[in-house]
């Protein structure tokens, strides 16, 4: 979040765009994913930008001095131990002030409870949670109170770390505005299992005495797996939060909107009805589906924070009830190019847009539109060769193109159509190959490590982008 996060929001005001959508910014834990974060309320301390002083190399922020797979990977096995040392040495220098102390007290619905986990994560070798001293485990008071005074110098580390990164965050977003950027955050349906969230409030969640998952989430055979796709978080006990006046997820949306201009829902569907998998299956494809909350849950959220901008990310397998409960409550739903083109009829095609849509070329779980156009559906998609050929087919006639420069032609199409909002992932901006994909869904290792160099933002770059916004007026 330091100077070259700002010479991005720079950019792109001078590329003439409006939005810059973010994956989501917790601190990350199994396999490196955004989604699999050790809180939902929590900033991820690799994010922030060390000042100059602490650092023993001068130039680059950490990450650049390591050596890395490649020019477009991130190598966080590295990273990670020399990110950490290098804020580790700054926060010490650093008093425990008011100002800390303030904002302590104004995150006391989750900060202390996270910074206690993290400092306990670390006491068991960053072990997952359930299988911690019992004491610890099971939240025993008198435990806790044992631990927290052992933990001290620790817990303080993360809450000075906490302050530093929100206090950055808001420098950031400060600038976007100046430059007439919103920031369009991420919230993710599902929390990991081993989170400060799930550890703290055991209650909202379908688990067993011990802490174990009674049953995962996930999603039935998709375009993207013939199993399904199977993701591990616990689900949520939708009674229990209801209960509660569903205040876990107020104060989630709470904090969300106050960092973002616009928050991206993901898997709305599940909100409708939710895909229940045994704990113990290792695929997706023995789920069923259960009534989630509907309309009462964004009812709650609607009349504790009044009307939210949230864009839902309806797609899967979407029923007339899951449009039914997106357009009760005004919400936007999302469509995606490189899904329009294996069906003349499909409904991601730009000329059956209606204006209140946000159109991705593709998303962080698609390959990029130059990787896709590229792929033969093995091993990305469940996509046949002979539906690739006339997936191909349709789309070089509907998009009037040979295929050269196919991610321009992509988004001159998303740019051109009514839809109110376009969005393109910048590896399809900068036109790169499969090598350079955010996520495949279901691969273990590889993902979420992309980034790019300042040479690749050409003045010539920026200026085609530039036009093609202006163009048609975005």
């Amino acid at each position: 979040m330091g100077p070259d996060a700002f010479r991005f929001v720079r950019w792109l005001a001078d590329a003439g765009m409006k939005i810059w959508q973010v994956l989501p910014l917790g601190p990350t834990g199994y396999g490196d994913s955004p989604y699999q974060c050790f809180s939902a309320f929590a900033g991820n301390p690799l994010l922030i930008h060390v000042p100059e002083p602490a650092r023993p190399h001068v130039g680059h922020d950490v990450g650049h001095d390591v050596a890395p797979e490649s020019g477009h990977v991130c190598n966080f096995t590295a990273v990670i131990p020399a990110k950490r040392a290098r804020l580790d040495a700054w926060l010490a220098t650093m008093p425990l002030d008011d100002a800390v102390h303030r904002f302590v007290r104004e995150q006391a619905s989750w900060l202390p409870d996270y910074a206690l986990f993290m400092a306990l994560k670390d006491a068991h070798g960053g072990a997952s949670w359930t299988t911690w001293e019992r004491g610890a485990a099971q939240r025993d008071p008198d435990a806790l109170r044992t631990w927290r005074e052992t933990l001290r110098p620790n817990i303080e580390r993360c809450y000075k770390e906490q302050y530093v990164f929100f206090d950055q965050f808001q420098a950031l977003r400060t600038a976007c505005t100046a430059h007439h950027i919103q920031l369009m955050g991420d919230v993710p349906i599902y929390v990991a299992h081993d989170s400060a969230d799930v550890w703290a409030n055991r209650s909202l969640f379908a688990l067993n005495d011990d802490g174990a998952l009674l049953v995962q989430a996930g999603v039935p055979p998709d375009y993207f797996s013939e199993t399904g796709q199977l993701w591990g978080n616990p689900l949520y006990d939708w009674d229990a939060m209801s209960n509660e006046g569903y205040r876990w997820w107020i104060d989630r949306m709470r904090a969300s909107l106050a960092m973002f201009d616009v928050v991206r829902l993901d898997h709305f569907r599940g909100f409708e009805a939710f895909w229940v998998v045994p704990a113990a299956d290792t695929t997706a494809v023995n789920g069923r589906w259960v009534p989630g909350p509907g309309a009462a849950l964004f009812t709650a959220l609607t009349a504790a924070l009044g009307p939210m901008p949230i864009v839902a990310e309806n797609l899967g397998l979407i029923t007339p009830a899951v449009e039914a409960l997106r357009a009760q409550f005004g919400y936007p739903g999302m469509a995606i190019l490189q899904f329009a083109f294996n069906d003349p009829a499909s409904e991601f095609l730009p000329h059956r847009y209606a204006r209140e849509l946000v159109v991705y070329t593709g998303t962080h779980d698609n390959n990029t539109t130059v990787g896709w156009w590229n792929s033969s559906g093995a091993g990305d998609s469940t996509r046949a060769p002979d539906e690739v050929e006339q997936e191909q087919a349709f789309a070089r006639t509907y998009l009037d193109t040979d295929g050269h420069e196919i991610h321009w032609a992509m988004m001159r199409a998303a740019f051109a159509s009514v839809a109110n909002t376009a969005l393109v992932p910048l590896q399809d901006v900068l036109g790169l190959g499969s090598d350079t994909r955010m996520n495949l869904p279901g691969r273990q290792a590889g993902n979420w490590s992309f980034r790019f160099t300042w040479d690749q933002l050409s003045a010539s770059l920026t200026a085609r982008v530039r036009e093609l916004a202006d163009t048609y007026d975005r």
